[in-house]
């Protein structure tokens, strides 16, 4: 039976445009409506006063007025008082006449209190156009500013808007820390599990190698060494999978007796179609502070998956040289199929692999040796589709 393959990252790509498409209609849905109220309550406002202005109209060109007229007249400056809604009434000349809610303190001068207004009615100038009133041929103006209220209501979109999106970014970072830690466990399980599990037929075999040195001329020492050596290939591996999840041992090594060595092991045991060249540009004393085990397994990763995508053929160079006094970067290349340029970040992912048994941790675990315990950078450096791949490796002192 064969399952179909899910791409789990692409369908991430599109929970994460769904959910910020939603934000994003939200957002616009709660501004227009915002602005609507704020539209209705503006021109709510402007009613007031208009109706205000022609009440002190009326009252100005008829003196004989009834008591009715005059609570009405209270009951509408009340009203505008209530909505806190500045006014001014001025002149023609433009002095000041009266005021409603403003903020004057009743124990300054009278002089004062006429700059007071006149610094107040500038302001409103800018902000809506008078009300004329007309008082017998005579006219006076209304001066307004909006109500505290409806500033409150201009803003209040923006700062909904904003705290959804502050909202949508703590949530995502709880749910990425905590999903990270949950991937974390169980990569670190995974990878105890297998040293564990690797140890039994391990012991077995180094058991078989010492009965086969009890009879050299059955079986010849020269095939027994190189089944050792796989052995202690295999005992490094597995070292290096319990190393995973906890603080490795880490001392300052000599780069060329590190990479040099390893890459002439590495040489035998990849096909003898692909030409593997090491051009060393550091200086030979060059030291950096690494766990020597899991830096050739970073290296080996990268190198093993670029001989699979040259599909056993072409050619690996190995580039090592200084960047600064600080820094040695390593520079591997194929010449394989290469990567796609939407999926340099998605190779580091768990899970991503092109093999159809692979499991898809390779990358993923070299990058965490080298940005998590050596406080490196491991990054696609250049890939073009058809024509290969460079990884390059980043170590600082």
């Amino acid at each position: 039976m064969k399952f179909p393959t899910i791409d789990i990252y692409s369908q991430k790509n599109v929970y994460q445009l769904f959910i910020g498409v939603n934000l994003a209609l939200i957002g616009i849905a709660s501004i227009f409506y915002t602005y609507n109220i704020v539209d209705n309550l503006d021109t709510r406002e402007h009613r007031q006063l208009a109706i205000f202005a022609q009440l002190i109209e009326y009252q100005a060109n008829h003196p004989d007025l009834t008591e009715d007229y005059t609570k009405l007249f209270e009951i509408v400056r009340e009203n505008i008082k209530q909505s806190r809604i500045p006014t001014v009434l001025v002149s023609e000349d433009l002095q000041p006449q009266g005021d409603i809610n403003l903020d004057i303190p009743s124990n300054v001068s009278e002089a004062e209190h006429t700059r007071l207004l006149k610094e107040a009615f500038e302001e409103m100038k800018e902000e809506n156009p008078p009300i004329v009133v007309d008082v017998m041929g005579t006219k006076q103006y209304i001066y307004y500013s909006d109500s505290p209220l409806l500033v409150q209501m201009r803003y209040y979109p923006y700062a909904q808007l904003l705290s959804l999106l502050v909202l949508a970014f703590l949530a995502y970072l709880i749910f990425s820390s905590s999903r990270a830690a949950e991937q974390n466990r169980v990569w670190v399980g995974l990878a105890k599990e297998t040293a564990h599990q690797l140890g039994t037929p391990i012991a077995s075999l180094m058991g078989w190698v010492s009965f086969f040195r009890t009879d050299p001329d059955r079986y010849p020492e020269e095939y027994t060494r190189e089944i050792e050596k796989d052995i202690n290939r295999l005992e490094m591996i597995t070292a290096r999978f319990s190393s995973i999840g906890s603080a490795p041992t880490m001392k300052y090594e000599k780069m060329v007796e590190v990479l040099g060595p390893f890459l002439d092991y590495l040489k035998r045991r990849i096909s003898t179609k692909v030409k593997l060249q090491f051009i060393n540009e550091l200086d030979t004393e060059r030291s950096m502070y690494l766990n020597r085990n899991l830096f050739e397994w970073v290296v080996e990763n990268i190198c093993k998956n670029a001989v699979d995508a040259m599909t056993g053929a072409g050619e690996l160079n190995v580039r090592m040289f200084a960047l600064n006094k600080q820094e040695v970067a390593i520079d591997i290349s194929d010449t394989g199929k290469g990567i796609p340029r939407g999926s340099w970040q998605k190779v580091f992912k768990p899970g991503v692999s092109t093999k159809k048994r692979g499991w898809g941790l390779g990358l993923t675990l070299a990058k965490r040796i080298v940005e998590e315990y050596h406080g490196g950078k491991l990054f696609v450096k250049s890939s073009e589709v058809g024509k290969g791949t460079t990884f390059r490796i980043i170590l600082r002192r």
